[in-house]
């Protein structure tokens, strides 16, 4: 976690214990007990700051009922992101789903023991990070054009958070989009990826804004690139990579919420109208804004059609790109 984040998380108060709030006051037939909200990744990562502020928001909107976030890591969010879909659908067990969860990595594990559309109760569609290509100020390219050239004379070796995520997406885009080919080299642990780039053992690095940000400003990395359809407010001499030619270059690490298929329409409708009371909060807006993230919020209905839209789109880009996992 780089200092910017961690400054943020501080003055929002979210590095506070996994049990979030004291003893819930009377709530009618539910909750009746803590609820679980399942990170279905390692504490630290993005999804874990972004699990424990909306399990701070969730308590703080049902009166103070305890929200226990449980980070269950492994297997690219899949063991999490199993566990709920195997839940009782009573509102007492939800997922903090990520892009990888429920768009990419069922095109990607054989035997996936969930599927994620039929087994799970979308609720909605949270926040949005961009994507950075990052390097070494020792490669000695300042720009994307730069970069490619001098990948068609060796061999450049792309670090992302693992195989699958945004980050290996993009870089899969990349190479074939470019003609280039280029060596992923996946992690478990997106922050010895970061060091290992500063420390110039990696080329090049896909990641979120928030864990590069400080590194961009301080000169030990160089941003060459940022997904989406403008430049960042937080990095704006960053361009686009639409602006370098490659729009398709689009992924971006999203997080929504999720419940087991079957759970009860009110519940669902409660946990949605909390969550997107929080995201109008101006409070909760500066915490997003300096962490590098977007607020998304709307419906149950409109998270269902976002997350078949991304199913369908990085399947097609998977199987194009013939992304394989990684042994």
């Amino acid at each position: 976690m780089n200092t910017t984040t961690r400054r943020a998380l501080l003055s929002a108060g979210l590095t506070a214990p996994a049990v979030i709030a004291a003893p819930a006051r009377a709530q009618g037939t539910w909750p009746q007990r803590p609820i679980r909200l399942i990170v279905p990744f390692a504490a630290g990562t993005s999804t874990d700051i972004v699990g424990r502020l909306i399990g701070q928001h969730l308590s703080r909107g049902l009166e103070g009922h305890v929200v226990v976030v449980e980070n269950r890591a492994g297997a690219g969010g899949t063991i999490g992101a199993a566990a709920v879909a195997q839940a009782a659908p009573d509102g007492h067990t939800l997922l903090l789903g990520v892009i990888g969860t429920h768009a990419v990595n069922p095109h990607l594990m054989r035997g996936l023991t969930y599927d994620p559309v039929r087994d799970f109760t979308p609720i909605l569609a949270h926040s949005k990070t961009k994507i950075l290509l990052v390097v070494p100020p020792s490669l000695g390219v300042r720009n994307l054009a730069d970069f490619l050239a001098l990948a068609r004379q060796r061999t450049m070796n792309i670090g992302s958070s693992g195989t699958g995520t945004t980050g290996h997406l993009n870089q899969a885009l990349l190479a074939n989009l470019s003609g280039v080919a280029m060596n992923h080299v996946p992690y478990r642990d997106g922050g010895q990826a970061v060091t290992d780039l500063v420390s110039g053992r990696l080329d090049g690095m896909f990641y979120h804004t928030q864990f590069v940000r400080s590194h961009v400003e301080q000169g030990t990395m160089v941003a060459l690139g940022i997904t989406g359809a403008e430049r960042s407010a937080l990095l704006p001499q960053v361009p686009t990579f639409a602006e370098g030619g490659f729009a398709d270059i689009s992924a971006e690490g999203w997080w929504a919420m999720f419940g087991p298929a079957g759970m009860p329409q009110p519940i669902t409708a409660r946990v949605n109208r909390i969550l997107n009371e929080a995201l109008r909060d101006p409070a909760t807006l500066s915490v997003l804004n300096n962490s590098g993230l977007e607020p998304i919020g709307g419906t149950p209905e409109e998270l269902s059609r976002f997350q078949q839209e991304e199913f369908r789109r990085w399947g097609e880009v998977i199987r194009r790109a013939d992304i394989r996992v990684d042994s």
